[in-house]
């Protein structure tokens, strides 16, 4: 029976198409940065990419593009490259990647359905310029955060808002000129492009310094040989994903007919975030009393891959930051993983997921009594 991959959040498959663009590049010889005929045909290929990247997210005219080898590194790169004023706020639901980048960010505290709390934003932003850091999708719950109105509040007070857009872009509209966000990060794994290939994308005019140094590559903001077959693929992915919105779009439909059969076998079974608007393709839930490792083992055996959170933290099994911070109890939060569905998930394995669910449920039901 086939392996059923519902952990689309950690990474997706590579589109066909981008597969054998990226392959026809890795054939190729020339460096961006060579003037003679195959560099500069690289640099083409380069550019061409950016654009795409740039298009896709609407990034406003005059604004950039950074290449990087992840998400990580983009988010490094905006939190720690930006000269701006010295404070920086982030939501309390950050990936560990911007947490990690600036320990001693204020924290911008959400609601119990994971939304960032914009009245403690605009209290915080009372005390000065800052950057402020707020994902635009979680990467755990799906909920979708409120950046237009984070915006308003920042730019407001004179701060700038840097968004971590690598679990919307693709799944929803996300317009960075619509929605006035000065930096943006974005991934092509998550997309169906190649992993170690990222962007922080730059309104005009943001000032940002680089963190790798050594060349001028990427106009100076990031030093190093640019990964072109990596990047051609990026900017064959991202453009396919934004065409398919609406497609996308129908996995809402699998998602919450998945959480109503998983909530009707289990009536303690707990939606996190089902309150808030979401990306279709996200489902936080919890069994509870079933710790959340042995969900994902229990799965695993029986031909499904998900996860417990997010899968960034070395494969370790930890309670979420993400349901703390919504004040989710612990004992609660210990038994939730993460369903994320795909571009392909079918309605065949959406019912292998209830089956498995249900079967786990009432297995660990009999050990108990």
């Amino acid at each position: 029976m086939a392996f059923v991959f519902l952990d689309h959040n950690a990474t997706t498959p590579l589109r066909p198409a981008v597969i054998a663009a990226m392959v026809a590049v890795l054939g190729e010889a020339g460096n961006p940065s060579s003037v003679h005929a195959q560099g500069r045909a690289a640099r083409r290929r380069v550019e061409a990419a950016r654009r795409q990247v740039a298009d896709a997210v609407g990034l406003p005219s005059g604004g950039d593009i950074v290449f990087t080898s992840g998400g990580t590194e983009a988010n490094q790169l905006a939190l720690r490259g930006l000269k701006a004023p010295g404070r920086v706020l982030r939501s309390a639901i950050e990936h560990d990647c911007v947490r990690a980048a600036l320990p001693e960010a204020e924290i911008i505290p959400v609601t119990a359905d994971g939304v960032v709390d914009l009245a403690a934003l605009e209290r915080l932003l009372a005390d000065g310029a800052a950057l402020v850091s707020v994902m635009a999708a979680n990467n755990e719950t799906g909920v979708i955060q409120p950046i237009a109105d984070v915006v308003r509040l920042a730019h407001a007070a004179g701060s700038l808002v840097h968004c971590d857009a690598i679990q919307i872009v693709g799944k929803a509209p996300f317009d960075m000129a619509a929605l006035g966000v000065d930096l943006a990060t974005i991934s092509a794994h998550k997309l169906g492009g190649p992993q170690g290939m990222a962007a922080l994308a730059l309104a005009p005019k943001v000032p940002v310094s680089a963190l790798v140094t050594g060349g001028g590559q990427e106009k100076g903001y990031r030093a190093g040989t640019e990964n072109v077959a990596g990047i051609v693929g990026f900017g064959l992915a991202i453009e396919a994903a934004v065409a398919e919105l609406d497609v996308f779009g129908r996995l809402g439909a699998l998602r919450d007919r998945l959480a109503a059969r998983l909530v009707e076998i289990d009536a303690s079974a707990a939606v996190f975030g089902a309150a808030a608007p979401r990306v279709a393709n996200t489902l936080n839930v919890a069994m509870p009393g079933v710790k959340a490792e042995t969900q994902v083992m229990a799965f695993d055996l029986a031909g499904i891959g998900l996860s417990a959170g997010s899968a960034c933290s070395s494969g370790k099994v930890r309670i979420s930051h993400v349901l703390t911070a919504m004040g989710v109890a612990p004992e609660l939060a210990q038994s939730a993983i993460r369903i994320s569905l795909g571009r392909d998930t079918t309605d065949a394995e959406i019912d292998r997921m209830i089956e498995a669910w249900g079967d786990l449920r009432s297995r660990t039901t009999r050990s108990a009594a």
